[in-house]
C-alpha cells in the first residue's frame, strides 16, 4: 500500500496517518506472502500486488449471502470436497486474497498445517460477494488473480436493487482467463464443479 493509500484510508476512517504503525507501510517492492502471513493484521485484511487492503465494515446483505452460500455449498458438496468461508488463499509471491466463500478438497480442509491459508491447488471454486467498497477488486482485480493461479471456477454475487444475482465463470485454459457461463436470478443451478441448486431469494431467511 502506498503512503497515499494509507492517507486515504486514514481520512476515511478518522485516523491520523502519522499514528499508523510502521508495518502498514510496505518495503520497496511491496510485502511478500511470507511477510503478510507473519503479520498481525486486522481481520479480513488482504495482500494484493504486495499492498495491504483493509476491508470496510460489512453490510447486512454481504454477511447474509456469505453465510447462506457457505452453508448451502457445504451441504451440497460431494464426497471429497468441503466449503469454507473467509479464509486466505496464498496465490503467489505477493498475492494473498481472502475469498468470501470457497470450496476446497477435503484433505486441505482437514489438515492441521498450514492452519491460516489454503493454496490454489486446494481450491475448486471461489466466490466473492460484492460490497460497495470492493466493486473494482471483486469484478476485476481478484478474478484476474484467481484465474492466473489456475482456480477453475469463480462466482460473483451482487445485490441488484435488493435482489441477489449470481455471475458464474469458468476458466478458459487457452486464455487463462474466466469466461462467463451464466447469469442467475432467483435460483442458481449449475452442474459444474458439481450439481448445485441454491435459492438466491433465500438470503437472510432462517435455514430450514
Amino acid at each position: 500500500m502506498s503512503t497515499q493509500s494509507v492517507e486515504i484510508i486514514a481520512e476515511s476512517g478518522h485516523m491520523d496517518a502519522d499514528a499508523l504503525p510502521d508495518w502498514v507501510f510496505p518495503p520497496p517492492g511491496g510485502f511478500t506472502a511470507d511477510d503478510f502471513l507473519r503479520m498481525n493484521t486486522p481481520r479480513h485484511t488482504e495482500l494484493i500486488d504486495g499492498s495491504l487492503v483493509f476491508v470496510s465494515p460489512q453490510e447486512k446483505w454481504h454477511t447474509r449471502v456469505v453465510q447462506m452460500l457457505a452453508h448451502e455449498l457445504d451441504r451440497q458438496t460431494p464426497a471429497g470436497l468441503r466449503a469454507d468461508r473467509e479464509m486466505t488463499v496464498r496465490l503467489a509471491k505477493r498475492q494473498v486474497p481472502e475469498p468470501d466463500v470457497l470450496v476446497i478438497n477435503e484433505e486441505a480442509y482437514d489438515r492441521v498445517e498450514p492452519s491460516t491459508y489454503y493454496g490454489p491447488e486446494d481450491v475448486v471454486l471461489v466466490v466473492e460477494a460484492v460490497s460497495p467498497e470492493s466493486v473494482d477488486r471483486d469484478r476485476d482485480t481478484k478474478p484476474r488473480k484467481y484465474a492466473a493461479a489456475g482456480i477453475r471456477h469463480f462466482w460473483r454475487l451482487e445485490n441488484e436493487d435488493g435482489k441477489t444475482t449470481a455471475y458464474v465463470y469458468e476458466l478458459d485454459p487457452a486464455t487463462r482467463a474466466y469466461a462467463l457461463n451464466g447469469i442467475h436470478h432467483g435460483v442458481l443451478k449449475v452442474t459444474v464443479p458439481f450439481d448445485i441448486e441454491i435459492d438466491l431469494t433465500a438470503v437472510g431467511r432462517r435455514p430450514q
